[in-house]
């Protein structure tokens, strides 16, 4: 162990039974902003790995998978503990390339807090901003870190500014940089003022104190008062001081900002290059400092299987045991193994739980740590902790695992619908059923990963996020099941909506000897507003229909939906109301009432000008402005929808609208354009009508 850290290791304790000794935290930003890097650090500076990891040299721990290695770029979150000074740090590294949101979703649903990284060059881009609005939804605590400040062009105050405007946050930097881009030598402590400077080669050097150089010493008196101000405007006792012009010690500073921080109504700043380990001690003691134990944050609420009461469970290991699933994954030697946060309560290996959202009885197996796709075994977690166990045969992503004499459900995770198909067939027969059974095991890993079988067309059909990911899901196909496909081009996800409320009958009625079925429904449809999703509203009075066949009615209109008139997608957005209808005493039933609800609701549709909508995708480009003229003529080609444009020196950034299906084979075409100096990310924005030529067009294929 290098002589240089031997401090920050030393004394690391086996395990932590203090839960406020405890930080669950990810790590999350844009793609290339550096996450991955810093996690490596973290790692090494606490004594975790004993060799710092490289994603350019495909060494690092976290990223684990092969194809991570390879391409450079995090596809799923992986999970480690750790240990700095007292505190036990789990920590989760989350991929930042849009294609792979679902990971970052079920990690922010079970993290306290969160290390928001961001390039200092770049600042904020297009993933920060879906990263923190997701960190927003969930009210995950945050602080953020700017990276690479060792790279030409970085600039903190800049990039604290656009977290500001961008992202509408409150950003209070607690440290300054000293110098930036080559000139970067180290940070100022603006809580202790005091000066680190980190040694040249940086390496694994932790950083020496020093008085703060005479040309800062303007700034730091005015970024801290800048600091203590906003600070003490948090605090109530803080705020009397600070206006009656007292002294305010660094531990009164530190606890009003651990409660903004976890209140989110402050994000601390620090800076740093993690690459050549500058900032990463001071990292981990801010993550000690300002992000929440599982003490700090509201107790948890679910709903008791018994009477559908919302009820709390508090953070402690006597409570009863709770605990909720958030990623399984298929290991070639172990088997399934399900990663889960304990929220109250015990479990030790071998016990029994009980699967609330199944309503199954299961057996924990092996109870194991993780550093990545390397294990631990442990006897017991308790309440705050996170790891993972192998045995739970019926247990998914978002399924809450909780005692049986004390049966809870929580809210589950919610993802996003998949936006892009393509069909997939093996490349000889005897391996359907292989690819089959291989499908199953990605999809359970994955919730944003759909498959099903057109019975039409005869073929296996795959949905994911976008090209990437669907890229990298047959990859594995190949790689760990040894299953070589064939694939048929991308389909794009269409749907359908009306644009006008229309009324029609529904009426099914079959006689053929005997008992008969009848069911008459008179039904409304009225478009809602785009992400509403489907309502049911029942307007029978006077009994024309009986209670027992309103589900039904609703069971047939939602059928109805699947398949619309126009092209045979699924309809969004419809409010379907029944109004009347008739039953017969002897021959109605749920299933006459079920076709009638089908019935009329598909009638109504083709009466209310009914459309098609395609996903339209927000693409950010970013380019050298030689090549901005040919970019742009290339997207109007696009069917683009050009947002703006900003110049940042020599480079140009183009945010614009594009529909889905004109972005095949696009990263193609931007290299060739650029020399392969652009770059550009993309995530999907919303539904749009499609033009009616078009629409045209489609449907006839």
């Amino acid at each position: 162990m290098p002589e240089t850290r031997a401090f920050l290791v030393a004394g690391i304790p086996a395990k932590t039974d203090h839960m406020e000794n405890i930080r669950n935290i990810g790590f999350i930003a844009h793609i290339d902003a550096g996450k991955t890097t810093v996690t490596e650090r973290v790692l090494f500076a606490s004594g975790r790995t004993y060799k710092m990891g490289s994603v350019d040299e495909g060494n690092t721990v976290m990223d684990w998978m092969d194809q991570e290695r390879e391409r450079g770029i995090t596809i799923t979150a992986a999970a480690a503990t750790t240990y700095w000074k007292d505190c036990q740090i789990n920590i989760i590294d989350t991929p930042g390339h849009v294609d792979f949101t679902a990971e970052v979703e079920r990690s922010l649903r079970v993290l306290d807090g969160g290390v928001v990284v961001f390039d200092a060059v770049a600042g904020v881009q297009p993933q920060s901003e879906t990263v923190w609005r997701q960190a927003d939804r969930y009210r995950v605590p945050r602080i953020c870190f700017v990276n690479k400040m060792d790279r030409v062009g970085a600039d903190f105050i800049r990039t604290v500014d656009m977290i500001k405007q961008r992202l509408r946050a409150n950003p209070v930097p607690i440290q300054l940089p000293i110098g930036a881009d080559a000139s970067f030598k180290g940070v100022i402590d603006l809580m202790e003022e005091k000066a680190l400077m980190f040694a040249a080669n940086g390496n694994n050097q932790v950083p020496t104190e020093a008085p703060i150089p005479q040309e800062y010493l303007q700034d730091v008196e005015t970024y801290r008062d800048a600091m203590v101000e906003k600070i003490a405007e948090t605090s109530d006792d803080l705020i009397v001081k600070y206006l009656e012009g007292e002294s305010i010690t660094v531990e009164e500073l530190r606890a009003a900002l651990r409660k903004a921080t976890i209140n989110n109504l402050i994000v601390p700043v620090l800076c740093g290059s993690a690459l050549r380990y500058w900032g990463v001690p001071p990292l981990l003691d801010a993550i000690t400092h300002y992000l929440p134990s599982p003490l700090d944050i509201p107790t948890i609420k679910g709903k008791r299987l018994q009477d559908g009461q919302e009820v709390e469970r508090p953070s402690s290991k006597d409570a009863p045991f709770t605990a909720l699933a958030f990623k399984v994954v298929t290991d070639p030697f172990t088997g399934r193994l399900v990663y889960f946060r304990v929220y109250s309560g015990a479990i030790k290996s071998g016990m029994n739980v009980y699967n609330s959202t199944k309503t199954q009885r299961e057996r924990m197996g092996r109870i194991v740590r993780m550093l990545a796709n390397r294990r631990e075994d442990v006897e017991e977690l308790g309440a705050g902790d996170i790891g993972a166990t192998v045995g739970l045969k019926n247990t998914f992503t978002g399924d809450t695992l909780c005692d049986e004499s004390a049966p809870l459900l929580l809210e589950s995770i919610k993802f996003p619908q998949p936006v892009i198909s393509i069909a997939v067939e093996p490349k000889s027969r005897a391996d359907q059923e292989k690819l089959g059974d291989a499908l199953n095991k990605l999809a359970e890993e994955d919730p944003t990963f759909v498959r099903h079988f057109d019975e039409e067309t005869g073929q296996t059909i795959v949905a994911g996020m976008g090209e990437l990911h669907l890229e990298v899901l047959t990859e594995r196909l190949k790689r760990e099941f040894g299953l070589h496909v064939n694939q048929g081009r991308p389909k794009v996800a269409y749907r359908e909506a009306i644009t006008t409320p229309a009324r029609a009958q529904g009426r099914f009625v079959r006689q053929s000897g005997g008992r008969g079925q009848y069911g008459d429904v008179y039904v409304e449809v009225e478009p809602l507003e785009r992400g509403t999703g489907f309502v049911f509203e029942n307007k029978i009075a006077g009994g024309a229909i009986p209670k027992e066949y309103i589900p039904a009615v609703e069971a047939g209109a939602k059928s109805a939906l699947e398949n619309g008139v126009v092209g045979g997608y699924p309809v969004i957005d419809v409010k379907v109301v029944l109004t009347d209808g008739s039953y017969h005493e002897v021959d109605s039933s749920e299933m006459a009432f079920r076709a009638a609800g089908n019935i009329g609701v598909k009638e109504a549709i083709r009466r209310a000008r009914p459309v098609l909508l395609e996903p339209v995708m927000a693409v950010e480009i970013i380019t050298p402005g030689d090549f901005l003229g040919d970019i742009l003529g290339n997207l109007n080609g696009r069917r683009a929808q050009i947002r703006n444009m900003e110049g940042q020196g020599s480079t140009q950034v183009i945010n614009a609208h594009v529909p889905l299906a004109e972005m095949f084979g696009y990263a193609t075409d931007l290299r060739s354009m650029t020399q392969g100096r652009a770059n550009y990310t993309m995530e999907f924005s919303h539904y749009a009508e499609v033009p009616q030529q078009l629409a045209q067009e489609l449907v006839k294929h």
